[in-house]
């Protein structure tokens, strides 16, 4: 596999005949070129720009001075791929709106315009003559001496002068020369892309960490995660309110016309066939009632979780008591995921515990959103046993929640669940 870096590459044979040597090098001169031209531009324009601020007319120039890094760091970015070939990405955000206010308010205020502003001005006035100093002594030298015995041919006069220090006046003593500088020269390549890329390695420490690239990462993760369960949570509403407002209603009316008809109709098996199919009717309509409120309950989309978790204690099996106090309304996605905790909750004390009671208490309290479903059933409860619990745990860590299961045998079982979460209605 091809290396990605310098460093790969100089721990493989074949180094010296590859072109991560010349990589090097031409990433140590374009450096240096690059700083004095970064050095020449800070100066210049702060320069001027404190020379006119007296006059207010300096100070947009000033303020191109503090967004100096930008470029730098742009084109430091594009530097790297001759030396890392891992893609280093720009760690600015996007503005929140079109226009060059927006962009310039944003760009003050990012932590990564100061932090590249710090590395122009550090490149500026040392990294560059680093980068320069280190191709003139592991280039030039080397190679200075390799071409001992053409200057003594051409230029030389039956003599060279050896990097100015000492003179070779036969062919033998340039020849040995020559072959020590070629080892010289091999010695210097491993040097040249040691230097170039530590010199990578800070630059993409400074404007372009992969740590920051990371939690960059992370965070839209997580971000998209939380926009699935919107989206998610917005489908199945869509779904509740199209099987509501059409099938249901649909079956409704045919329940009503078949009613009707077995009225009218005169006993025999016209009469009995009306029934059966009155009577089909009325459970299908049954099923798809409780399908709807499976989906997303209205109650819980029209008066909120304490309704919706009161609605779901009266239809449990198992009696229920609630203590619940949510004086407000919570985000819908908050909302959802403890209905269908609870909901997953109840009926796992229905179908399991053999519990004679539970109750569901909680409210929200400092910021969270906390749920207890307590039950006095024989215990042994493992969220991991198919319950329905693991899926409902990965639906709360979405909203950065926790979900808590304790069911010792012998009872009780008490299920916590805590969602980090502020009041959305406008009393709060």
């Amino acid at each position: 596999m091809h290396p990605r870096n310098v460093w790969e590459a100089m721990s493989r044979p074949g180094f010296l005949l590859s072109s991560w040597p010349w990589r090097s090098v031409l990433y140590l001169l374009t450096g240096a070129a690059a700083g004095v031209a970064a050095l020449v531009g800070i100066v210049t324009v702060a320069v001027i720009g404190g020379a006119l601020a007296v006059v207010l007319v300096g100070l947009p120039l000033l303020v191109c001075v503090a967004l100096a890094g930008i470029p730098v760091a742009s084109l430091e970015r594009r530097r790297l791929a001759l030396i890392d070939l891992a893609p280093a990405t720009d760690q600015h955000r996007t503005p929140p709106a079109p226009g060059p206010w927006a962009w310039l308010r944003t760009r003050l205020r990012e932590q990564a315009t100061w932090r590249e502003l710090g590395y122009a001005l550090l490149f500026a006035g040392l990294l560059w003559p680093v980068d320069a100093l280190v191709v003139t002594v592991g280039l030039l030298v080397p190679v200075s001496m390799v071409a001992t015995p053409l200057l003594m041919a051409t230029i030389g006069g039956g003599e060279a002068k050896v990097l100015k220090q000492w003179t070779v006046t036969t062919w033998p003593g340039a020849f040995g020369v020559a072959v020590l500088g070629l080892v010289l020269l091999a010695l210097c390549a491993y040097a040249l892309g040691l230097a170039g890329g530590a010199r990578a390695e800070l630059t993409r420490l400074l404007i372009a960490s992969r740590e920051a690239d990371l939690d960059a990462k992370v965070t839209e993760l997580a971000s998209s995660r939380v926009r699935l369960v919107d989206a998610f949570e917005a489908e199945r509403r869509r779904i509740e309110r199209d099987l509501h407002d059409g099938a249901q209603q649909r079956l409704v009316a045919l329940t009503m016309t078949l009613g009707l008809a077995r009225l009218d109709a005169p006993p025999g098996p016209l009469a009995d066939q009306l029934a059966k199919a009155h009577e089909e009717a009325g459970k299908a309509l049954e099923e798809l009632r409780e399908l709807i409120h499976g989906i997303h309950p209205k109650v819980l989309a029209d008066y909120g979780l304490e309704a919706a978790v009161a609605d779901a204690a009266d239809r449990s099996v198992v009696p229920v008591d609630v203590g619940l106090e949510l004086p407000g309304r919570l985000p819908e996605a908050v909302e959802a995921a403890a209905y269908f905790v609870v909901c997953e909750a109840l009926a796992n004390v229905a179908k399991h515990s053999g519990a004679s009671r539970a109750e569901v208490s909680g409210g929200h309290r400092d910021g969270r959103l906390v749920l207890e479903v307590h039950d006095d059933g024989g215990g042994g409860a493992n969220a991991a046993d198919g319950s329905g619990l693991t899926g409902l745990a990965d639906r709360v860590s979405v909203l950065d929640g926790r979900l808590a299961l304790s069911s010792p045998p012998g009872g009780p079982t008490l299920l916590r669940v805590e969602i980090p979460c502020e009041r959305t209605d406008p009393s709060a």
